[in-house]
């Protein structure tokens, strides 16, 4: 494992990209609305990226055929825009990369469409803290399995399950670089609480936890990037890139 150290100059170029991103998942979040093709997210997210001069990342990423990811429902991630309309009480997951000055931006939300369930909501709600939860665990000398061993409490302690086959994320000139950042302990990665590789100032991480309301099992649909749940039932993602400070950690990916 190769971990990458940002110099405070590439954390800066590195901070406009996620600032990018967070304005455009701003934009789609308030443009979402029942009766719309998903496909017209993806069309606004392109437009806006290159008004603010930055690229969309995902598109042609190892192959993936869109510039944003939209998954309804019971997907989980990596889902096709296209031609599947939403309707009043889905909940969408948006997960969006940008590429300025040759680094890179990720964050992901989720959001109802009209009128959702409180069950619904709860879900959602319940993501995105356990995004802060592990977000404030990202510091200076502790260990990798603490943001993983807290993301993986906070939500289990609500009652939902934590995707293990999908995880968070080293990133900079990369989409994609070391370290593998899992949202629950787990053996296989050699990550438990306390152990793992020093958070150390210059780390730039993605960290994006999943929850499902029932199992945590997956499967891939037959266009072979969408993921669901496995027993259908919905799930939410909410991604955010920070850097390690001295201190707290900083969040890249927002305005």
């Amino acid at each position: 494992m190769s971990i990458i150290i940002k110099s405070d100059q590439e954390i800066a170029i590195m901070r406009q990209a996620g600032r990018i991103v967070a304005s455009v998942l701003d934009i789609l979040k308030s443009r979402v609305r029942p009766g719309m093709r998903t496909e017209e997210l993806d069309v606004i997210a392109a437009e806006e990226t290159r008004k603010r001069g930055g690229k969309p990342s995902f598109k042609g990423y190892r192959g993936f055929p869109a510039n944003l990811c939209v998954s309804v429902n019971d997907e989980i991630v990596h889902g096709i825009p296209g031609e599947k309309i939403l309707h009043d009480g889905d909940i969408v997951s948006l997960d969006f990369g940008v590429i300025f000055n040759g680094f890179q931006g990720d964050a992901a939300l989720t959001v109802g469409v009209g009128s959702v369930s409180q069950e619904a909501i709860r879900l959602m709600e319940t993501t995105a803290s356990a995004l802060k939860t592990g977000i404030t665990a990202a510091r200076p000398g502790a260990k990798l399995g603490d943001i993983s061993a807290a993301i993986e409490t906070y939500a289990e302690s609500m009652g939902y399950s934590v995707v293990r086959e999908y995880t968070g994320h080293g990133i900079g000139r990369d989409m994609h670089e070391d370290p593998r950042v899992p949202n629950c302990t787990q053996p296989s990665f050699g990550l438990m609480p306390g152990t793992g590789p020093e958070l150390q100032k210059g780390m730039t991480l993605a960290l994006e936890p999943m929850l499902n309301i029932g199992d945590w099992g997956t499967k891939v649909d037959d266009n072979h990037w969408t993921v669901r749940t496995r027993d259908s039932s919905l799930s939410a993602h909410f991604e955010h890139t920070i850097a390690i400070t001295n201190g707290e950690p900083e969040v890249l990916t927002t305005l």
